[in-house]
């Protein structure tokens, strides 16, 4: 995808509450604008607190540049990086935007907001499948935005916790997203678009931040519609305490905390992490229940009723777990009934017969089935279900799509290619290029991905996706061919969601 050069014209030049920026024109009239800061650097005495309002200036600030990625593992040496930033920084909290020509006759257009995933430990805004201008072609405003991640976006500590006016600590990541979309409600009108027909979307740790913020009270009226790809849902939370007790791994002195350079910082992440992650355990490095931004456990306060009203889909791929547990050393048969029960406990028991492995060489797939479950399936149908009590509207889909060649998958992750039309990246030619059914497969979830930003409703150009009803649970597969489904794993679902009801 070409970005034109700098001329300068009336839709190239914006005014925003910081000041006046400038951006560059694509093929077809599509204005980019990267790099916007929408929150003061997170550095110094600034490390580990809310995001502050970013700096005014004069004159004209060139956005032609995506801003640095917050500070994560770098990619293995030799290995394709994704990103187009080059580089890294505390002072990384900036958006990209992706805009048609300007609007005239007082049109707007609606806008789409894209979170990224990584585990909550990696991740880029300008990660080179997020390319929105396919969405702008398509007259939708799209944005990434960049927001801290492992230690940086979610240390709790108790001396945080003690500065805090909220008695909060950790989830600054969330905290980022929040400052993000209030830089766009304040904002995107001087782009052309409508404040008030935005959607948020995301996948994996991006989509699990949307599920939490559709229960926090500090999210309502940021977003009118979500979009929830392979979201980590409705698991426990770490509490603010029990992650306190792991930040104080690092001291009690905030002062020096916050004089470590980002490296330092990085190299403690191994306190925090896991080998082997648990898979109904909380974890300590993704959001917590804080009692501020989440004040209870998303599976209590969507049982509750206690989220934002708003049309929502949201969706698995139909392999998310092998790809995760390649490496894990479980290989015999007495290696899987021990990791059973030490993730399941007292229901090791119906945890084995509803995961049977009988004999050693099937031990790997109910070791991926098991991850997958946990992980992603089960947030997506009990989502689902809980938002299936919202008048607005739920739709749920399962991406089968395999591309040619692949004997697996398709894996965790597999169909952001597809929702924005990038399936010409060059990082994705490992096994043999896409096709015209893969082309086609794309042109359709983009198709109802804008539709749904436009109208609330993902249906028709041909398409016809049911409401999700949890009494017929059924969902759009998005494979060859696209057609309803129903009942996908349910007793699976029906086993975890029990497990999950008796360990409250």
């Amino acid at each position: 995808m070409t970005d034109g050069g700098g001329a300068q014209d009336a839709g190239l030049a914006v005014r925003t509450e910081s000041g006046a920026v400038s951006g560059v024109a694509a093929s077809g009239g599509v204005r980019i604008f990267r790099g916007l800061p929408f929150a003061a650097p997170p550095v110094g005495e600034l490390r580990w607190r809310p995001p502050e309002l970013p700096a005014k200036w004069s004159g004209v600030r060139a956005a032609t540049e995506f801003g640095p990625d917050c500070p994560q593992p770098a990619p293995p040496p030799g290995g394709p990086s994704s990103s187009r930033a080059g580089r890294q920084s505390e002072d990384c909290l900036s958006l990209n935007i992706w805009a048609p020509p300007s609007a005239r006759g007082g049109e707007t257009y609606p806008v789409m907001v894209w979170l990224f995933g990584g585990s909550f430990l990696v991740g880029s805004a300008s990660d080179i499948l997020f390319d929105g201008e396919k969405y702008a072609r398509q007259g939708v405003i799209l944005i990434t935005a960049n927001y801290r991640v492992g230690l940086f976006g979610f240390l709790a500590h108790p001396a945080l916790t003690a500065e805090s006016p909220h008695h909060s600590s950790s989830n600054y990541a969330l905290l980022d997203q929040l400052a993000a979309l209030r830089w766009i409600r304040d904002n995107i009108a001087n782009f052309g678009g409508d404040p008030n027909r935005v959607t948020v979307f995301g996948v994996s740790a991006g989509s699990a931040s949307i599920s939490l913020l559709l229960t926090s009270p500090l999210a309502k009226g940021l977003f009118q519609q979500a979009i929830l790809e392979s979201a980590g849902a409705l698991r426990p939370l770490a509490s603010l305490a029990e992650a306190e007790n792991y930040g104080a791994k690092l001291g009690d002195d905030l002062a020096t905390l916050r004089r470590m350079s980002a490296e330092e910082v990085l190299s403690k992440t191994p306190l925090f992490v896991p080998k082997m992650r648990g898979l109904t355990a909380p974890r300590v490095l993704r959001p917590i229940r804080d009692g501020w931004i989440i004040p209870k456990d998303e599976r209590d306060a969507f049982a509750a009723g206690e989220f934002v009203n708003i049309p929502v889909i949201v969706g698995t791929n139909a392999d998310e777990g092998t790809n995760f547990v390649v490496t894990w050393p479980i290989r015999t048969l007495d290696e899987y009934r021990a990791f059973v029960a030490e993730n399941f406990g007292a229901d090791a028991a119906l945890a084995l017969h509803t995961y049977p492995a009988r004999d050693e060489a099937s031990v790997r797939q109910r070791v991926a089935e098991l991850f997958a479950d946990t992980q992603f399936n089960y947030g997506g149908w009990a989502l689902a279900r809980a938002l299936a009590r919202s008048e607005r509207g739920v739709w749920r889909y399962l991406f089968l799509k395999r591309r040619p060649g692949q004997s697996d998958g398709p894996h965790h992750g597999g169909e952001v290619a597809y929702v924005f039309g990038a399936l010409g990246a060059p990082h994705l030619g490992k096994i043999a290029p896409f096709d015209a059914g893969d082309e086609k497969l794309s042109d359709a979830m983009m198709a109802a991905w804008v539709r749904f930003a436009r109208f609330g409703d993902p249906s028709g150009g041909g398409l016809t996706w049911p409401r999700y009803d949890p009494a017929k649970d059924e969902y759009l597969e998005f494979g060859d061919p696209i057609r309803v489904g129903s009942r996908w794993r349910r007793r699976n679902m029906e086993f975890l969601d029990g497990f999950f009801e008796r360990r409250k």
